[in-house]
This record gives C-alpha cells, structure tokens and sequence, in this order.
C-alpha cells in the first residue's frame, strides 16, 4: 500500500476506510483580515475540512463541491470576484493541503493589495466564518488484494468511504505525490500504465460512484489486454 498505511511485507493491498469527526476550533472571523489571519494558523485538517465536506457528505450527488471559503467570501463578505478566484481553484492540482492552503492565501493577499477597500467589508455577526477541523479514524476493512483482479472484485463492493480514502483523503492529507491505489499499482504489480491512468483522473469531477465505476473499467480494460495477447 502507499504511506498512509502500513504496507504488507507480501505486497498485497489492504482497504482501509474511515470515519469523520466534526470538530468546532472556536475561531471565528467576521473580515478578510482577520480571516486570512486564521488561515495562515489553523491545522491543516480545517483547511481540508472546508474545502472537502461537501464531498464526503454527499458522494452520490453531482460532483464539483463547493468550497466553504469561497461560499463565505461571497455571500457574507459580498465579494463577489474573490469568491470566484477561491472556487475556481482546481484542488486536484495540489499535492497537499499545505500547498492548497499556499495558493488560497496568495489568492487573498493578491486580491486585497490590488482592491485595498475589501478590507473594509465585515460580514454581519450572524455570518461570521467558523473554522471547524475533521478529525479522521482509519480503520481497515477485511478486503486483501494480491492480484489485479482481485482489486477489481473488492473495488465493487467497498463502500464510497473507503474509495474517497483511497484517493482523496491518502494523497491530499498525507502529502503523498499520488493515490494509494496508483502507488501500489505501479510499486507492487508493476502495472505502471495502470496506474498512471488512475492518477490522471481528476476525482474532483466525478461522484464516488461514477469514480468506483471509472476504476472499475480501466483495471477490467487492463485485464482484457492481457488475456487478448
């Protein structure tokens, strides 16, 4: 498996899935001033937390989820083209949230040197922004891959949880430069074209389902080529 979990000395892949937890840090901002302050300091959980619970609340749903802070800058701040530079932010991009964090506050500084008098916007006290932090639990599942097909057939019946682990919450929380199933894929099968095309697909852009199904037919489409040879 990748970093996020202890690898198997028999390089199979163990699935792992995982639970959430809502946590209120007790920061609040009412101003772009006071919020880009906070965002330089919350942890890193916050900052995933409020650019990815949309999607890991409603996994069936159309994807491109909103982002908390560009929701907040636009419709409490009333700052309409910062709000458009957050959202149009392309997640996928960043190798961590530490890097994403980067480009949000860049975005933020960049904006408010060139349009000084956004800092004069403060959102009514009922609209203030509350960080809040997303505490995981990883827990394994009793699924065991040794084989490309075997990742196939457990691919179809874990649960959306355990596939947004996999490729979301490993890669971006973990800081890993890919998903965990490409990294195993290509370190442990050596089915490196395998794995290259999982790694660039944009998850951002599909529902769970829509994805488990995606991975489903590239890992069928490559057993197929096999046994055509």
């Amino acid at each position: 498996m990748g970093n996020s979990t202890q690898q198997n000395n028999d390089k199979s892949f163990r699935f792992y899935t995982r639970l959430h937890l809502r946590v209120l840090t007790g920061l609040r901002a009412s101003d772009i001033t006071g919020f880009l302050r906070l965002l330089k300091t919350v942890s890193g959980s916050s900052i995933y937390y409020h650019t990815h619970h949309f999607l890991q609340q409603h996994q069936y749903l159309s994807p491109e989820p909103p982002n908390d802070f560009a929701h907040w800058i636009t419709n409490a701040l009333n700052e309409e083209v910062l709000g458009e530079k957050i959202a149009s932010i392309d997640t996928v991009q960043y190798p961590s949230i530490r890097a994403l964090r980067d480009k949000i506050i860049l975005t933020m500084e960049d904006y408010v040197e060139k349009n000084p008098r956004a800092r004069l916007r403060f959102a009514s006290p009922d609209r203030a922004f509350h960080f809040i932090e997303s505490v995981s639990f990883i827990l394994p599942t009793p699924y065991l891959a040794r084989t490309l097909s075997d990742f196939v057939e457990i691919l179809k019946k874990v649960t959306p949880n355990s596939i947004y682990f996999h490729m979301f919450e490993a890669r971006l929380r973990l800081d890993m430069e890919t998903n965990d199933f490409s990294f195993w894929l290509g370190t442990s099968l050596f089915e490196k074209e395998l794995a290259k095309e999982i790694t660039s697909l944009d998850p951002y852009t599909f529902t769970m389902e829509a994805l488990r199904k995606k991975l489903v037919g590239l890992a069928e489409e490559r057993i197929k080529s096999v046994k055509d040879r």
